[in-house]
């Protein structure tokens, strides 16, 4: 989880999954791991922006109500609140990506069929029989 809040691939942590702060490269260029293993693995990281976003824009709303209450500057408060809501998605956008896919990599980890570097590849497990 610590390589996706850093934007770095979830499967060797190299640096190289994003050109530019929006753009994700298709795949690693280190291990070739594909940084969207299914079609549609973006409306994850979309979710995961849209709930962390309101989570803070929520918390900043209270928190300026709670310190400046019994009478709270609505100005400031409103300014504070559209620079959180219109600001922080936008940065939290590739941080976003890069978790979710590292998400997946902890509930779906990498196999042949994903063509990644072999070094990287999770030993088999062989069962009894």
């Amino acid at each position: 989880m610590r390589r996706g809040l850093l934007r770095r691939c979830p499967l060797c942590g190299s640096r190289g999954i994003f050109e530019g702060w929006f753009q994700q490269v298709e795949r690693c260029p280190r291990c070739n791991y594909p940084t969207t293993r299914v079609e549609d693995q973006w409306i994850g990281s979309l979710g995961m922006n849209i709930i962390v976003s309101f989570t803070l824009l929520l918390g900043v709303i209270a928190v300026g109500f709670a310190v400046t209450y019994p009478d709270p500057p609505v100005g400031v408060l409103l300014v504070a609140a559209v620079s959180v809501a219109a600001l922080f998605p936008v940065f939290f956008f590739p941080i976003s990506r890069s978790l979710w896919s590292a998400i997946d990599l902890a509930m779906r980890p990498p196999d042949p069929d994903d063509d990644v570097d072999p070094r990287y590849l999770p030993p088999t497990r062989h069962g009894p029989g």
